[in-house]
């Protein structure tokens, strides 16, 4: 054989070293097939075409550096190189950064995080949170040199100085803010304040990017104290607006929205103290009337006032009686001359008549004397306690005799007419 022979490790060796050196730092572009990610914190996944597809892999390092989640069906631009694993001969795609495809990577990013939360129920009406109309105490979580905390403390001395505030220092842009976020806004829960404002000026969505990282949004969620968003201009909206009880368009707009403004509380308690000051006079006058009401309610029944009108009553029966009966004797007396003549005549006529009148009852009753009705020699006959005549007597009959004075039962033993 005029050939020269080698071993597989040297075949695979040479592989390696021509598509190594061949393939650095190329674009690939696909479809993600199928995707696995490592408790080591390593990613693999396939991406594939019409006609093929090739295995990928990504360190841990380059997937902490992702800003979306590899998942299956997306269409991603790949960088990186090709490489081969010896041992077995199989080559794969060594991927240092995905970018999705005709889409950034913050807003597939975005996207993702929005509609994962979505479904854990981070957005529900239900959960958030009701703010205190009179906030007393409020912490504001931002940058303590930005133009954003700058701009709030004014509108807050604008509008309500009572207000007590507490600055919460924090980053709000860069790779570690979304952790010194988190941090923050964990301290800020637990100061006992009313309200926390989370609140950034305007930028890009790199500078703004801190806001939409899902352990923001996880430690707002757990918070106990309702939370204010307030995150760049008002076109901007963050995850942590979606997840906040409640969602301002600026920072100075969160002030204007959850604080009273001093100057119209100040005109409506104007207003509501001449309302107090008409209805207390109104309330007075009402009382002192009902009052004057009642005094002369119990003046006039007050038992000393009835007894002074019942002395005063008594006083003047008393005169008027003593009037009545000095007009009376003063009357009778001068009639009584009169009264005795004509009294003394009515009885001298009332006695002659009476007088009179015993004659005729005298002469009516010796009239009617039983003694005198019957002459000598005549008496009454009676038959059975009825007056009756000798024409009605039977023989063998009894039957009394009256002459008015004596009184005798007879038996007829022989009767004949005259």
């Amino acid at each position: 054989m005029s050939q020269s022979m080698i071993s597989v490790s040297s075949l695979n060796t040479k592989i390696k070293s021509l598509l190594e050196a061949t393939f650095m730092h190329i674009l690939v572009e696909g479809e993600v097939s199928s995707v696995t990610y490592h408790t080591s914190g390593h990613v693999y996944f396939s991406v594939k075409d019409k006609e093929s597809s090739i295995k990928c892999v990504m360190w841990r390092s380059n997937v902490l550096k992702l800003k979306f989640k590899i998942e299956k069906g997306i269409h991603v631009i790949i960088e990186g190189s090709v490489g081969v694993y010896t041992p077995r001969g199989e080559y794969q795609f060594y991927a240092v950064h995905v970018e999705p495809y005709g889409q950034g990577a913050l807003a597939l990013a975005y996207e993702q995080l929005k509609k994962k939360l979505k479904s854990k129920g981070y957005f529900e009406a239900d959960r958030k949170k009701p703010l205190p109309k009179f906030i007393q105490k409020i912490a504001l979580v931002t940058a303590k040199e930005s133009a954003a905390l700058h701009d709030m403390l004014k509108i807050i001395k604008e509008r309500w100085a009572l207000v007590e505030v507490i600055v919460v220092d924090t980053l709000v842009q860069g790779e570690i803010a979304s952790r010194q976020i988190s941090s923050s806004l964990s301290y800020a829960d637990s100061l006992g304040v009313d309200v926390v404002v989370l609140a950034r000026g305007g930028g890009s969505v790199e500078d703004l990017w801190s806001f939409n990282e899902e352990n923001v949004a996880d430690v707002i969620f757990s918070m106990n104290t309702p939370v204010v968003s307030a995150i760049g201009h008002e076109v901007d909206t963050m995850i942590s607006d979606f997840v906040a009880d409640l969602r301002a368009p600026t920072p100075s707009a969160a002030m204007e929205m959850i604080l009273p403004d001093s100057k119209e509380m100040l005109y409506a308690l104007t207003q509501r103290l001449e309302q107090f000051s008409y209805l207390l006079t109104e309330k007075m006058k009402r009382y002192s009337r009902e009052l004057k009401h009642s005094e002369e309610v119990l003046l006039r029944y007050s038992p000393s006032r009835l007894l002074i009108e019942l002395e005063n009553e008594f006083q003047r029966l008393t005169k008027e009686f003593k009037r009545y009966i000095s007009y009376n004797v003063e009357h009778f007396t001068s009639i009584l001359p009169s009264e005795r003549e004509r009294h003394l005549q009515s009885i001298t006529t009332s006695l002659q008549q009476k007088e009179q009148y015993l004659i005729f009852i005298e002469q009516k009753f010796r009239m009617s004397n039983p003694r005198s009705k019957y002459r000598k020699g005549w008496a009454e006959i009676s038959l059975a306690g009825k007056i009756s005549t000798l024409e009605e007597i039977e023989m063998d009959s009894t039957f009394i005799l009256n002459d008015g004075k004596i009184q005798i039962e007879a038996l007829c033993l022989n009767k004949k007419e005259i």
